[in-house]
């Protein structure tokens, strides 16, 4: 099976890394080309556009940054759909709109081309540790023969619908992050006010009903002063926005995840979208004391 991918960010390195341990051939494209060299250097191949990675791929993986970029991936005339060759599989893993996944889908059938979307979850440390949670929307059977390359990626996936439901499953994941991670960010606030040894608070909460996976794996960062971003800011403002945008359109309000957005969104408008999502921490004057 060949296996194409575009995007060698900081999540898409840690897959394409894992796929090349268990022995596929990876072909890579990504729009600043020196950001594919750790996966280069790992043997993977090099195509010079979306559409390349594509005519030589049986399954196309995609993980970019935003909205746009995936509507330019795929329907640009460079873009995947321009090169996927009748049969294949392409899986948008970009965590972005449930519609643009319909329209992506839509698109693909006319071209006999099988479309999943397959937004993950975890983190950098999940995508080097192959240890990633995936949601996946779409064609069924093409979830089902995907199956080993998604146990390679990560140890839980969940098939939820139709083409989009990935991608809705994703934004409730978000939602749920946004108020585990202001909650990290406000415990700790607190915690150093109060004078608290905070090793001993991130212990003792992860140890009890507090305990969640934001805390376990960013606690530790902040407290060294670590804010390189495992996932940045300006993709979880990003994300955040969907959610919001969808909520709207189902007709719910989500007053806590809004107001999560407004503090991630002043982080983006000050110049730190380019921070890992802990650094939050750094926007409260009194942590800074």
């Amino acid at each position: 099976m060949q296996i194409g991918f575009i995007g060698t960010g900081i999540m898409g390195t840690g897959i394409i890394k894992n796929l090349l341990k268990v022995g596929y051939d990876v072909t890579v494209y990504n729009r600043t080309p020196a950001h594919a060299q750790a996966v280069l250097d790992a043997n993977a191949k090099w195509a010079d556009s979306p559409r390349e990675v594509a005519v030589s791929s049986d399954v196309t993986f995609t993980m970019v940054g935003f909205p746009k970029d995936v509507e330019q991936v795929y329907f640009g005339p460079d873009g995947v759909l321009a090169g996927a060759k009748a049969g294949s599989i392409i899986v948008d893993m970009t965590t972005s709109q449930p519609s643009l996944a319909a329209r992506i889908a839509a698109a693909a059938a006319k071209q006999d081309i099988r479309s999943l979307d397959a937004p993950v979850s975890g983190g950098d440390i999940g995508a080097q540790k192959g240890t990633l949670t995936i949601m996946v929307g779409g064609d069924r059977q093409a979830y089902d023969e995907l199956q080993p390359l998604f146990a390679k990626i990560g140890t839980t996936n969940h098939y939820f619908g139709p083409a989009g439901s990935g991608q809705h499953a994703k934004m409730a994941n978000q939602i749920m992050i946004a108020g585990t991670m202001t909650g990290l960010t406000e415990m700790l606030v607190y915690a150093k006010a109060a004078g608290l040894d905070l090793k001993t608070v991130l212990a003792t909460v992860g140890g009890g009903g507090g305990a969640n996976w934001s805390l376990e794996n960013y606690g530790p960062r902040i407290l060294v002063g670590d804010y390189t971003p495992g996932f940045f800011i300006k993709h979880f403002v990003k994300d955040l926005r969907i959610a919001l945008e969808e909520a709207d359109w189902l007709g719910v309000a989500l007053p806590a995840t809004k107001q999560a957005k407004a503090l991630y969104q002043a982080m983006v408008d000050n110049g730190h979208g380019d921070l890992g999502t802990q650094g939050l921490i750094t926007s409260y004057p009194s942590w800074q004391k």
